[in-house]
């Protein structure tokens, strides 16, 4: 047996290799949640040979990473969060990191209309994450003229004080971002992919999230159950790509309510939604968000897009439970959109 390294344990990431993880992707062995959380330690303090650290997230991709090995890597990374509460109990929207290339990202103007209508909403991301380094909130935030290289703390303030508020890796999760080049040398996603965006720098007690597949949201809330984190309310959806923006057509959504778990589907047709994806897709992602953010907020903009940031505030809306139905949240979006409140918030972010 592998001796016990005074700062960590009996299992170097070498060992996970060739005893549990590494036999290929059919053979081989999950981790319990010691090794799990052993693991992810050595990562964190940079302790395992690049060779080694390469290998190991491979071979996790591989075999494909489960909630009780996820729930670790997840409570230690949150050792290490700088979390700051807001006042309020914001809605947790923690989308992938490594952003969207194709369409358009609706998640800054659905949080700033739904934090017109009451529903405090948090966002949090990096900057050009590996592997797609495609735009993610702050870009768009960037290009309002939001700020968002913010102190946890401000970032609470900024919650509080408008509604919406922006998280930003490398200040509150900086020893994740310290993996930047690693994963970037990776070429492939790896569970920190996946990790990142449970982070929760405002311990939220409602996580919004999106998936591919219906069974990633189930795995996604048996972390969530296996984690030390306590949260109440989780809702996902199939995003664009892979994004927490609702897709047109037929999507299916995940609601987990305090233990309880369950799915329906939306006909997205129904609310105004009666396009195909592609015609969300805009040429430059970063700038043509931001524009059509701003022209949505402002009334200028009376089209798909605007249905489409109407009906993914609503969700978020639905998913505080600030609204009883999709219907009533979507009412609601309406209504502030038309009254100007939205790009008010807008203002109190911009001036922030």
């Amino acid at each position: 047996m592998a001796q016990a390294t005074e700062a960590y344990g009996e299992w170097p990431l070498k060992r996970l290799m060739s005893e549990v993880v590494g036999s290929g992707p059919k053979s081989a062995d999950d981790m319990d949640y010691d090794q799990a959380e052993e693991a992810f330690r050595r990562i964190l303090d940079l302790e395992p040979d690049p060779t080694t650290l390469g290998a190991f997230w491979l071979a996790n991709r591989w075999k494909r990473n489960e909630p009780e090995e996820l729930a670790a890597f997840t409570d230690v990374m949150r050792e290490s969060v700088r979390v700051a509460e807001p006042d309020c109990d914001p809605v947790d929207c923690g989308a992938n990191y490594d952003g969207k290339h194709t369409s358009a990202l609706l998640g800054v103007g659905a949080g700033v209309v739904a934090a017109a209508a009451g529903t405090p909403v948090v966002t949090h991301s990096g900057d050009h994450v590996p592997t797609q380094k495609a735009t993610a909130y702050k870009h768009v935030l960037d290009e309002l003229d939001v700020r968002t290289d913010l102190e946890s703390e401000e970032s609470a303030e900024m919650v509080d004080e408008c509604g919406f508020g922006f998280y930003y890796q490398p200040n509150f999760n900086p020893r994740v971002h310290e993996l930047h080049s690693h994963r970037d040398r990776m070429g492939v996603r790896t569970f920190v992919n996946t990790i990142e965006t449970l982070a929760n720098p405002a311990n939220a007690d409602v996580h919004l999230g999106s998936f591919y597949h219906l069974p990633f949201a189930k795995k996604v809330v048996d972390t969530f159950e296996r984690s030390e984190q306590s949260l109440g309310r989780v809702l996902m959806f199939q995003g664009m790509e892979g994004y927490d923006d609702v897709r047109p057509g037929l999507t299916k959504v995940a609601e987990w309510d305090d233990g309880d778990f369950s799915d329906f589907e939306v006909q997205t047709g129904e609310y105004g939604m009666d396009f195909e994806s592609e015609d969300l897709e805009v040429e430059d992602v970063e700038a043509d968000s931001a524009r059509i953010t701003r022209e949505v907020l402002s009334g200028e903009r009376d089209d798909r897009f605007a249905d489409a940031i109407a009906l993914n505030a609503a969700l978020r809306i639905y998913a505080r439970e600030d609204a009883d139905s999709i219907d009533a949240g979507l009412e609601r979006a309406r209504e502030v959109l038309e009254s100007g409140e939205a790009e008010a918030v807008l203002e109190d972010l911009q001036a922030f």
